[in-house]
């Protein structure tokens, strides 16, 4: 049984967790809000972007000799996996819940006969993956030192992909990362950039006219490239909601367990400090009646 020293100090310890963890829930509910906004202010321009390269797609007529990102080298033999996660942990189930689609991913493209190759976002999502993918891992990259999300660090990770693409090194590139709901609930995606699936591009039958000067090919040749550093970066916008939301939730729920804690720890404490108090009353008296 612990003594009344070691349940005092025990119960000290997890009051100073508890005083950790819920100034770390204030501070992810104040990130949240501005996640957030970014996030779904993020939505409408990705998804515009996508319906004009549809347009434009539609007023091509030599399809043979469309731009690559948008038509694919007509191949599927190597699957290019960009998996976008935290370079902090504590937010519950955020990173493991993208590695977890991920592996799904890689599970299927892997049992038919297809190559995988794997760009990791963020150092948590290493972690996770190095230990049974990393032979498959041709970068790692982690935006620990940047305080705010940006485009330029999409604009990284999008050039990076454009060039292993333009090298032939892979056919097919999707990202991985969590689209943000609610606090609590968060939703994996897996979304195909290269070639660009229809299916991402919006409802099909939902066409705006557009006059377009120059030719279409032209500006695809343009807008593509544009249209995938977007893509990254609203992803990035979503994965910094989510994670703030994750976090917010973890650190409420383990704020939530401390106090249960405390609360156990000091009926204990209690317990024992009283009777250790009487163990000395019925010493004292027991000594008192053999005099």
């Amino acid at each position: 049984m612990a003594s009344l020293d070691d349940l005092k100090k025990r119960i000290l310890s997890v009051k100073s967790t508890q005083k950790i963890t819920k100034a770390m829930k204030m501070v992810a509910a104040a990130k949240l809000k501005r996640a957030q906004e970014n996030a779904e202010k993020g939505r409408p321009y990705s998804e515009k972007m996508n319906n004009i390269i549809l347009n434009l797609s539609n007023g091509i007529s030599d399809k043979e000799n469309a731009p690559k990102l948008l038509a694919g080298t007509g191949n599927d033999k190597v699957h290019l996996c960009v998996v976008l996660t935290s370079d902090r942990g504590l937010c519950g189930g955020f990173n493991s819940n993208i590695i977890k689609k991920a592996k799904a991913y890689f599970s299927k493209i892997t049992s038919e006969g297809k190559n995988i190759k794997i760009i990791t976002v963020g150092s948590k999502g290493y972690d996770q993956l190095k230990r049974q993918y990393n032979d498959k891992i041709v970068n790692k990259i982690s935006f620990k030192e940047s305080k705010n999300i940006n485009f330029f660090d999409a604009e990284k990770v999008s050039k990076i992909i454009i060039e292993s693409f333009q090298k032939n090194e892979f056919d097919v590139c999707t990202i991985f990362y969590n689209k943000f709901k609610n606090v609590i609930t968060q939703i994996p995606q897996a979304q195909q950039i290269i070639p660009l699936k229809s299916s991402e591009t919006g409802n099909e039958n939902e066409k705006d006219n557009y006059e377009f000067e120059p030719e279409e090919d032209e500006i695809l040749g343009n807008l593509l490239p544009k249209n995938i550093s977007t893509q990254i970066f609203k992803a990035m916008l979503e994965n910094s909601a989510s994670e703030q939301g994750s976090r917010m939730s973890a650190m409420d729920n383990a704020t939530r367990n401390a106090g249960e804690m405390v609360d156990k720890l000091t009926i204990q404490y209690n317990r024992s400090r009283q009777a250790a108090i009487t163990k000395e009353l019925i010493e004292i008296i027991s000594g008192a009646e053999s005099l």
